[in-house]
């Protein structure tokens, strides 16, 4: 319950402080005395924003303080400070300073404030949809939870595998790029020592005519046949059987003599291999040609990756580590695909589960709404809650439409169409107050906020207004309303009534708030009956009005 409101420097109030009573409180005041700048000191406790000018001119702030008694006994004090220069705010939770956003998250849980335009609010769909999930109970909040995650992580991973499929078409021509390169290293590089032992292979064959005569002359240099030359191996015969003439005499010839036998020995193996070298060389790696084409793809791979074998082996491995990086992303887009199809099944699961309770709860609200709506001046309106399909977002897959037919006969249509402003006015109070009928109930304790209504009763007037105000009246018995009002027929309910009355002689004007006794009240729903203060007739009337509440 909001117990005091102070405000000031507040545009034209300069110093006012309200001490409110359970039930239902009015205020009132002539039209430009300053009504709607008390609303706006509750719309600054509840966090909102400062509107510019708002600083009483000649004063350096705007102060509004509102203490509040918790069913506890426990007493919250919430405050808002305004800077005149630049509209900088302070906000203060218990005299402590807070942030705005706490300020409005606490003021929410304690003030629930419906501007002059509020009823207007019904015509949005979204605004009916939020209606009908009160209705649905407090469980309902942990499913829009549960739904709003679902749908943030579909949307999420939906991004991801969009991402990952635009990077599919690139990482495609990649992957073939490398598979391709990989290939041709694995088909066609060799280590390192076998690169040597294949360039040399290649430099004999290029040297293959010269090498066979070399090896060739060699061969018969060593042992020719020719009757014209002796060969060095004959000639190393004919010395060694000239040396064992003298075998044994002398130790030291003996030892030359087994020397040359050696010699002529080693130049006749000599001759044989070289002869076997001349017939051979050349066909360990074949042809020169398939050896230059072979040394020639070698020689492209090193000039394309490095320069060298190590380099080219470096660059595989390389190459290697990112080709399964590349399939890993192809893991990671079916992991992402398996992700996005878990979290549409949890999405559409938790949107019927949403749907169930709508479906449940909407026949509920309307029934509730209509018996509000007969002590509204509109017992033979018909009001209906109908569901329907949309795409699947992050508050489920249905949409509210709330239709009225206000007289009988006539075909329901969309509250947006055919209600006028009196009508909107009454049904957003019968629904406000078809919630407040749950606030004793276990599952609405939370919805014990003081109610706060700008001039609700716009548009109405005569016996509707006063089932209005016979219906807040019975609002302020579960909770507290504060209402400001131009009606008399409301006004003349109030359990404490406050007039706003305007000083226009002071410079600038000033603003000040009486609470009012007995006796100023039937003056004051005589000067909002339009009539004099002198006028008996309408001073009977106002305390007739006084005397039915």
């Amino acid at each position: 319950m909001l117990c005091e409101l102070y405000v000031e420097n507040l545009l034209l109030i300069e110093r006012a402080r309200l001490r409110l009573a359970p039930g239902l409180n009015v205020l009132t005041g002539e039209t430009g005395a300053g009504k709607s700048v008390l609303a706006h000191a509750l719309d600054l406790l509840l966090g909102g924003r400062a509107r510019p000018g708002i600083v009483r001119p000649g004063a350096g702030e705007a102060y509004v303080e509102g203490v509040f008694e918790l069913p506890s006994c426990e007493e919250i004090v919430l405050a808002r400070r305004v800077e005149a220069d630049g509209g900088r705010t302070r906000a203060y939770v218990n005299g402590r300073s807070a942030t705005v956003t706490e300020l409005r998250d606490l003021g929410s849980t304690l003030l629930s404030f419906y501007g002059q335009h509020e009823h207007r609010k019904l015509t949005v769909a979204a605004a009916q949809l939020r209606i009908l999930d009160q209705a649905c109970g407090p469980e309902q909040h942990a499913r829009l939870r549960a739904c709003e995650q679902a749908y943030r992580q579909s949307t999420e991973l939906q991004a991801e595998l969009d991402r990952l499929r635009e990077l599919a078409g690139a990482r495609e021509r990649e992957l073939d790029l490398l598979t391709h390169e990989l290939e041709e290293i694995d088909a066609t590089i060799v280590e390192q020592p076998e690169y040597e032992r294949l360039v040399g292979s290649r430099e004999r064959l290029r040297c293959l005519d010269a090498l066979r005569s070399a090896a060739g002359g060699a061969a018969n240099a060593l042992a020719c046949e020719s009757d014209e030359q002796a060969d060095a191996g004959a000639l190393l015969a004919l010395a060694t059987a000239r040396l064992q003439d003298t075998t044994g005499v002398d130790s030291a010839l003996d030892s030359l003599c087994e020397r040359l036998r050696a010699v002529a020995i080693e130049t006749h193996e000599l001759a044989r291999e070289l002869r076997d070298y001349g017939e051979n060389l050349g066909g360990e790696d074949g042809s020169l040609e398939d050896l230059e084409e072979r040394l020639a793809g070698i020689e492209r791979l090193l000039r394309k990756h490095g320069g060298s074998i190590p380099e080219v082996l470096a660059y595989a491995e390389r190459a290697r580590a990112r080709h399964a990086k590349l399939e890993g992303v192809a893991v990671e887009l079916s992991r992402a695909r398996e992700q996005l199809d878990g979290a549409r099944t949890e999405l559409r699961r938790v949107a019927t589960e949403l749907h169930d309770a709508r479906a449940q709860a909407a026949p509920r609200l309307a029934r509730a709404v209509r018996e509000q709506l007969a002590t509204l001046a509109m017992g033979e309106a018909e009001f209906d809650v109908v569901l329907g399909e949309r795409q699947l977002g992050a508050d489920g897959r249905d949409t509210v439409e709330m239709t009225l037919a206000s007289n009988p006969g006539v075909p329901a249509g969309s509250l947006r169409e055919i209600a006028s402003g009196g009508e909107l006015s009454r049904v957003m109070l019968a629904v406000i107050a078809a919630s407040a009928e749950r606030a004793g109930s276990a599952e609405a304790r939370d919805e014990q906020a003081t109610l706060v209504f700008d001039e609700i009763d716009a548009g109405i007037g005569g016996h509707t207004a006063r089932a209005v105000g016979e219906r807040l009246r019975a609002l302020g018995e579960s909770r507290q309303v504060l209402c400001i009002t131009h009606l008399p027929q409301i006004a003349s309910l109030g359990a404490r009534h406050f007039s706003i009355v305007k000083d226009t002689t002071a410079d600038p004007a000033r603003t000040a708030v009486v609470q009012l006794d007995e006796s100023n009240v039937v003056s004051e729903l005589v000067r909002m009956l339009g009539a004099h203060e002198s006028d008996r007739a309408a001073r009977r009337h106002a305390s007739d009005l006084r005397k039915a509440a």
